[in-house]
């Protein structure tokens, strides 16, 4: 059964983000291989990682702002699912989001903006066929109910 997710980001500057997305997999015990490809400067080397890696049914998190071909590009190359997770940056208003949303026809990446979110999706695709990985995410998801009841019990 696989377990593992390949975070591919466009630039070392995302690497603070995607370190956000590797803690929370890792706690769920899924592998995590990081690597930079920018689908723009070396689309050629992109496109051979993600042939590499999808031989293992993985799922991919792309992680590019700005303007966001990466994710666009990773999901028309592969049949594994692809998580888009763009940083949010102030510059624009914060417009150059919509290019992770707005996706020609037939290329289908998901757009997750939370780091954790990102991992959490990524780990419930993973848990479709492994049920280690589905039983830390509810007991994950029980966790998170757990910490709201709490919450509430304290203010009254």
């Amino acid at each position: 059964m696989n377990r593992k997710v390949v975070i591919i980001m466009g630039s070392k500057a995302d690497l603070d983000w995607a370190k956000k997305i590797e803690e929370p997999l890792k706690g769920f015990g899924i592998e995590v291989v990081t690597r930079i490809a920018s689908a723009h400067k070396v689309p050629l080397k992109c496109y051979e990682l993600i042939k590499q890696y999808e031989k293992e049914n993985v799922v991919f998190i792309t992680i590019a702002g700005m303007s966001n071909a990466l994710s666009g590009f990773a999901d028309a190359q592969t049949h594994c699912p692809v998580i888009a997770c763009p940083p949010y940056s102030d510059k624009f208003a914060g417009a150059d989001i919509y290019s992770s949303l707005r996706m020609p026809s037939g290329v289908a990446p998901l757009t997750v903006l939370s780091p954790e979110n990102a991992a959490i999706a990524a780990a419930k695709i993973i848990g479709l066929t492994n049920p280690d990985i589905q039983q830390k995410i509810d007991a994950y998801q029980e966790k998170k109910r757990a910490d709201i009841e709490e919450a509430d019990k304290n203010l009254q």
